[in-house]
């Protein structure tokens, strides 16, 4: 049975530093490699808002381990059935959307890890080797201390139970979405609102002082300061990369 690859950004993270990745929205194994040869450090494969799906997912899911960069999956929903299917693909973690209470945190850790972590389900997929060479035993303790798992705050519900959810064992990272956390707070589209930044800043106080790592999405220049903030999970999106030198191009040759 082949070693488990390690998860790179597990790792940054465990040891304080920021990890650095790209969201995808639809199924490209060749973007996924131009991320690894960018030294990125992760990909986030994002099925709940793109057309990413447990059919469409595994060669995006190699091409990341051929790079050396970690694959991450937002899957459609916090269902077991579901997160198991992009687990088993070789997944090595998860952004779970819409966790707004502390039960639906431990259901995402029930899914994503092993007993005595969790209960997922055990069906020797292509990450055990199809259930090949060494003993099942071994790739679950392998398995559950390379998943992270990552939930998503970004309701004003779940801010209101954050105290409750930061008491959850085995989550790795809490996600602040600030745009659906606008929306909820009744400004959609409008995440400077004064109202949601400092929604945003309280909730992440309150991450960081329970000893906690954090993430949120951004472009460069604001990932600096929020990793001068203390922020470590970190991702930009296909789009913005595509405006930034799509805009310096056209403006270049006179376009613009």
């Amino acid at each position: 049975m082949a070693q488990l690859q390690q998860n790179r950004m597990k790792n940054l993270i465990k040891s304080g530093k920021p990890a650095y990745g790209v969201s995808v929205q639809f199924p490209s194994a060749e973007i996924v490699e131009m991320i690894g040869e960018l030294d990125f450090d992760w990909v986030m494969l994002d099925a709940e808002h793109g057309s990413i799906t447990p059919d469409n997912i595994g060669p995006m899911i190699m091409a990341a381990e051929i790079r050396g960069i970690t694959p991450i999956v937002r899957p459609e929903k916090n269902d077991p059935a579901v997160i198991n299917k992009y687990l088993d693909r070789g997944a090595m973690g998860v952004q779970v959307p819409h966790v707004n209470t502390a039960d639906e945190a431990r259901a995402v850790v029930e899914a994503c890890l092993y007993y005595p972590g969790g209960m997922r389900g055990l069906g020797g997929g292509r990450m055990a080797d199809f259930g090949w060479g060494a003993p099942t035993s071994e790739y679950v303790q392998d398995a559950n201390r390379e998943m992270l798992v990552c939930v998503q705050i970004e309701d004003i519900a779940a801010v209101e139970n954050l105290d409750e959810i930061l008491e959850v064992p085995g989550i790795d990272v809490f996600f602040i979405g600030p745009t659906d956390l606008a929306q909820s707070m009744g400004h959609p589209g409008d995440n400077g609102h004064p109202d949601v930044q400092k929604v945003v800043k309280e909730t992440f106080d309150r991450i960081h002082a329970a000893g906690h790592a954090s993430g949120t999405p951004s472009a460069a220049e604001q990932a600096i300061k929020n990793t001068e903030a203390g922020i470590q999970y970190h991702y930009t999106h296909i789009p913005t990369f595509m405006s930034s030198y799509g805009r310096q191009f056209m403006e270049t040759v006179g376009r613009i």
